[in-house]
Formats: structure tokens, sequence, C-alpha cells
């Protein structure tokens, strides 16, 4: 049913999490140093930051099917579709796929959530239907 690795989506939902736990720039000017500022800078949302850029970059390093059903299992995971809908899901996220899935995918403000939601309502779904079959 599911066409991506769950570990691989587990590992998006890491990355996601690291990402939005980020806050805006409060002193963009800063320039301080980590150890002085008792790493305030760290958890600050920079343009160039590398955990955005790796999140995007492992997004992108998936296969259009693996990045397929990750949109579908975040609009799982939001609401947008029940986990019995997961063949409509999968088929609107075909349709809309395009070269931009990371930027998409980032630019939803609780990815991780969505995707740990997604993930969890398709195993269960999985798991009902493996257990249907065998009585």
């Amino acid at each position: 049913m599911l066409g991506i690795n769950p570990d691989k989506v587990r590992q998006v939902i890491t990355e996601a999490r690291m990402f939005d736990a980020k806050d805006e720039v409060s002193d963009p000017d800063s320039g301080s140093n980590a150890s002085d500022d008792q790493m305030a800078d760290v958890l600050q949302d920079f343009a160039d930051d590398a955990t955005y850029q790796e999140l995007c970059e492992f997004i992108r390093s998936l296969d259009e099917e693996e990045q397929v059903n990750l949109v579908a299992l975040a609009w799982i995971g939001r609401g947008t579709y029940g986990a019995d809908e997961w063949k409509q899901a999968l088929g609107e996220a075909r349709r809309a796929h395009n070269k931009r899935t990371a930027e998409y995918l980032t630019g939803l403000p609780m990815l991780g959530d969505y995707l740990e939601e997604g993930l969890c309502a398709i195993e269960e779904a999985e798991d009902a239907e493996e257990e249907a079959n065998a009585t």
C-alpha cells in the first residue's frame, strides 16, 4: 500500500521537526558568538539554514513515487483525506506533482506532525486490512 519506506518518512519527520523548531530571526545583525548568547542563534531561521537545505535535499533525493507518497501522507495527516481515501490522496498527489515538492512540503508549518499522523493512520489501516484478510 505505502510506496515509500517508513524509515524514509521517519527521517523526513525528524528533519522537519528540527526545521519547525526554528524561530524567526530576532536580531539578524547580531554577529554574536553562539557561546556568548547561550546558543540563541542556533534556533533562529536564517535563509542559508543548513537544516532547511538538508531537508529539501533529502526530499529531492527521493524518486517521484516516494515524493508523491510523502505529499499524500501529509494530506492524510492534516485531515484533507482520511486513511480510507489513500488511493484518492495518491491520485491527487500524482496529478499535482512537480519539481517543487520539497518547497511545498517544507512550506507546511506542521510537516513533521502531519507526516507522523498520516503514517500512523496508513499503518493502522494496513494492519486492519491484514487482520481482516487473515480471518
